[in-house]
């Protein structure tokens, strides 16, 4: 069950094989890759995905990451409307709060949750500097079902690390709880990408970070039909965000029949 964090950072995902949640996770290789993704990003990556966040000096790499991660962000947002007081929306993968504390200024009920306890920590805090106390932060899984009803779910480069069939089955988990639109993003399949998960697989485990899962549109698109759970929902947009090393595909998920929508890129 996922861990209210306006008193306590802990417990958060378990990294020692016990799955969090398990009644509700899509599938068991969903909870081993939420295990494995939890550990990089709490353990390993918490000081330097804080950095790439903020306005600290970062290499020009990072910078294009940065800028790319800035204009994806706006990319989904601006698909959500600008005004959402009544609105309850879901930061699934909130990470150091950015998009969260947007969405609260816009005026809706925000609830933030991120597999790492220190990320969620660390943006509850920034929320803070910022005048902002009531956006629910927690720390667990986004396919808790006790995280209730939602207008909206925002999923920015969260889902990315999984495969395809668990990508559109964690999608499948959400839905019926989900009113209105889910805005994502995934890694666009190209030949680099397809190379460097490739190599990355070379390493030992314990030496790699949880690599992206590149995936084509046409993919993703026939996925989304063949899942029972998501026949209501279409693509009403797609649009690619590419800034130096930072590469990603934002999708546009409107629950309406299905077949009433073709993907557009926009």
């Amino acid at each position: 069950m996922a861990t209210f964090m306006k008193n306590s950072p802990t417990p958060g995902p378990s990294f020692e094989g016990t799955p969090l949640g398990g009644s509700h996770a899509a599938s068991v290789s969903y909870r081993e890759r939420r295990a494995w993704i939890g550990e990089y990003f709490d353990r390993t990556a918490a000081d330097a995905w804080k950095a790439l966040t903020s306005d600290a000096p970062v290499s020009k790499v990072r910078a294009t990451v940065r800028a790319g991660r800035d204009r994806m962000r706006a990319t989904l947002l601006n698909w959500l409307p600008p005004e959402l007081h009544g609105k309850r929306v879901l930061d699934a993968g909130c990470g150091t709060g950015t998009a969260s504390i947007e969405l609260a200024q816009r005026g809706a009920e925000v609830v933030a949750i991120d597999l790492s306890p220190t990320l969620v920590q660390h943006a509850q805090e920034r929320a803070e500097a910022e005048g902002i106390y009531d956006i629910d932060f927690r720390a667990g899984d986004m396919l808790d079902p006790l995280l209730g009803q939602f207008d909206y779910v925002v999923a920015m480069d969260s889902i990315i690390h999984y495969e395809l069939p668990d990508m559109v089955k964690a999608l499948a988990t959400l839905a019926p709880r989900v009113n209105e639109r889910m805005v994502i993003t995934v890694a666009p399949r190209t030949p680099m990408l397809s190379v460097m998960r490739a190599v990355g697989k070379l390493f030992p485990r314990s030496d790699r970070s949880p690599s992206i899962v590149p995936v084509s549109e046409n993919a993703f698109r026939k996925a989304l039909v063949d899942q029972p759970a998501l026949e209501s929902w279409g693509m009403v947009a797609t649009r690619l965000v590419e800034s130096g090393f930072y590469r990603s595909m934002a999708i546009n998920l409107h629950h309406a029949t299905l077949g009433a929508y073709s993907a557009r890129r926009d």
